[in-house]
């Protein structure tokens, strides 16, 4: 894990550490919030929080949403997903891994750093792209902090996030909708599991 120390501001995705403690507990980097009517993207060239396109419908990701810094979705992860799902031809997305973040405290702004628990996750695929979303709470949180497994959890809250990802690219009359599925829920061990592939997808991605 990089460790660099700089008078600069770091790249979130490369220069920040995942944490010392992962995958038990990991930080993530926090992009959007549940009240934000735009959706925002760490550019991957410069760093800074693109504003990559308004919500247009009315749903919104009812959690925390980000990524874990230096992970990938390449090989290992489309592997992993098709071991666990018996499909073939699936890739990664090319992406840093996604992670969903639930709290009861007030978060005002994105573009922040977290501590969090990985509890779970959802097995998504989008068309033949490997898309995990590990679902997390925060590290102390007073409502959410005692859970240890998605099945702790309440369900209302996970069909939530799955409705969410199935449904927010969907375009109304859309005769064609988008192929996204969502084949498991999965509990802690497996999430981070999958955190460790992601890790060394980005080792084999980035190995400077």
């Amino acid at each position: 894990m990089s460790n660099i120390k700089s008078d600069y501001v770091l790249h979130p995705w490369h220069g920040i550490s995942p944490g010392s403690k992962i995958p038990d507990e990991v930080d993530a980097f926090i992009e959007m919030l549940p009240t934000d009517t735009v959706k925002y993207e760490v550019d991957k060239k410069s760093g800074y929080i693109r504003l990559d396109r308004p919500q247009k419908y009315s749903n919104h990701c009812p959690s925390l949403y980000g990524f874990i810094p230096q992970t990938y979705c390449g090989e290992k992860i489309a592997k992993f997903c098709m071991d666990k799902t018996g499909k073939k031809d699936i890739e990664g997305d090319g992406d840093p891994l996604d992670i969903c973040v639930l709290t009861s405290s007030a978060i005002t702004h994105g573009n922040i750093l977290m501590s969090v628990v990985p509890i779970g996750g959802m097995r998504m695929i989008d068309k033949n792209e490997a898309d995990d979303k590990i679902i997390a709470i925060l590290k102390g949180d007073s409502i959410f902090g005692h859970m240890q497994d998605i099945h702790h959890c309440p369900a209302d809250l996970i069909n939530k996030l799955k409705h969410y990802f199935l449904t927010y690219k969907v375009m109304p009359d859309q005769s064609d909708p988008p192929l996204v599925e969502i084949t498991g829920v999965y509990g802690a061990q497996e999430a981070k599991q999958i955190i460790q592939v992601a890790l060394q997808d980005y080792k084999d991605k980035f190995p400077s």
